[in-house]
């Protein structure tokens, strides 16, 4: 290791006498010997081609060519190649923060582009442009409801995704909230336990739709239940599907949020990925993170400016409405430009895809033997199975036929052993939904 150590043995001897210890070793005396490694176990040092072949053969175990019927939150759309090709332009791909707003006007408008078509998605008046994740978007969409209402009674529908909800709680263990978890009932969230709970001394109603099982649900009755009662209503939404559903603004909802992977994002074994909020002109000083708004300067010309950026670096402390101090402006843009290629009617016709693929894979597998597609509620392009077998095993049979078959619900859900969650997705093909359900009935009559 010394080879690639700059600094000479004179040099380390010098150091080492500064911070009063006497070799490297005594720095990590604090470590117990059974925690330290024996032996790296580093091979022998190879020339760049072989470092570059053998790094090739990793690569090459990832490829696997599994047809992916697999979503649970994070879905395998489409990404047009125009995406990549204009957010890995240099002026893009480098840019961070806009410290400084007159010298970054164009990423100031790539942040108000991306503003706008959220706006325009979820049918609310403004949105931000600073979210990391699915997960943290309804974090920070509680703590607005928080601050809002001054209120900290939560109603959390059991629908939304187990990862949301366990970020939910974690994100909140030190707040002194009441957590109320309300069941799904064939498929929908139940009114009558969300009702029973529902009372002057709740802050928010959270929602998801459609929910974790894949089922769509009109939320307009809670949201006006909740309005009574001086709660605000926030809704995770999957933004795909809104461009066939009723959105949250037309619902009443006052806060949208959810996971933005879907719009030109690839899965990227987790992320980098982006949280999107809307919200009610009303709450607007209660964001977190940014907010560009457009101006014009004293010759008229059209301008962007920072309209809003309540951090803890720029208001004190305590007063800020979150510590969100990086961005996701690249996959903003990224967001930004899967929607502008699209367009409205785009987003209609891919979200119709996705519907009618999810239905023609319902009637395939609903003829195999002992497997029932649960048709309680409607469903946009994920909907739950009941196998005759338990999912996880099911799931790994699939595998070895080249399928990702879908999520076995068991692993968030108890009782459900049974149950796989199905996703399709617009790059699904008839041939691959065909062979998908041929091999399941291979794999349930085996």
């Amino acid at each position: 290791m010394s080879n690639y150590v700059p600094h000479t043995q004179g040099e380390i001897r010098e150091m080492l006498k500064v911070i009063g210890v006497s070799s490297i070793d005594e720095l990590f005396t604090d470590i117990k010997p059974e925690l330290k490694p024996e032996s790296f176990n580093l091979p022998e040092g190879k020339s760049e081609s072989e470092v570059v072949e053998y790094m090739k053969g990793l690569a090459s175990r990832n490829n696997n060519p599994l047809v992916n019927f697999l979503g649970a939150g994070f879905y395998d759309h489409y990404i047009p190649v125009a995406v990549d090709a204009l957010a890995a332009r240099s002026e893009f791909y480098t840019a961070y923060t806009p410290y400084q707003p007159e010298a970054s006007q164009g990423w100031l408008q790539a942040h108000y582009e991306y503003q706008t078509v959220i706006c325009e998605l979820t049918g609310l008046d403004v949105s931000n442009a600073s979210l990391y994740d699915g997960g943290t978007a309804i974090y920070e969409g509680l703590k607005m409801a928080i601050r809002i209402t001054g209120k900290k009674k939560v109603i959390l529908d059991s629908g939304i995704n187990l990862i949301y909800r366990t970020m939910l709680y974690t994100y909140t263990a030190n707040l002194s909230l009441e957590f109320i978890e309300t069941p799904v009932v064939h498929g929908q969230s139940s009114r009558e336990e969300i009702y029973k709970y529902l009372d002057d001394k709740t802050a928010a109603v959270i929602l998801q739709n459609p929910n974790f099982f894949g089922a769509i649900d009109d939320h307009s009755d809670i949201v006006e239940k909740a309005h009574a009662s001086g709660a605000l209503v926030i809704q995770s939404v999957y933004p795909v599907a809104l461009g066939i559903l009723k959105t949250p603004g037309a619902t009443g909802v006052d806060i949208a949020v959810g996971e933005g992977q879907s719009l030109g994002i690839p899965l990227s074994f987790g992320g980098p990925y982006l949280g999107f909020m809307a919200v009610k002109k009303d709450f607007v000083r209660q964001m977190p993170g940014r907010i560009v708004g457009a101006t014009v300067d004293k010759d008229g010309k059209r301008g962007y400016v920072l309209t809003l950026q309540a951090r803890e670096q720029h208001i004190r402390r305590e007063k800020a409405t979150s510590n969100i101090c990086s961005n996701e402006a690249l996959c903003a843009l990224r967001a930004a430009i899967y929607l502008s290629l699209l367009g409205k009617s785009g987003i209609r016709e891919l979200a119709r895809l996705n519907f009618e693929k999810a239905e023609f894979a319902k009637s395939l597998l609903d003829r195999i033997p002992g497997v029932s597609v649960k048709k309680s509620s409607p469903t946009f392009n994920e909907f739950t199975v009941l196998l005759p077998k338990n999912a996880d095993e099911v799931v790994g049979k699939m595998i070895k036929k080249g399928f990702a078959a879908g999520f076995p619900l068991g692993r968030f859900y108890k009782g459900m052993d049974n149950y796989l969650l199905v996703t399709l997705t617009e790059k699904r093909t008839k041939g691959e939904i065909e062979r998908y359900a041929l091999a399941m009935e291979e794999v349930l009559c085996s």
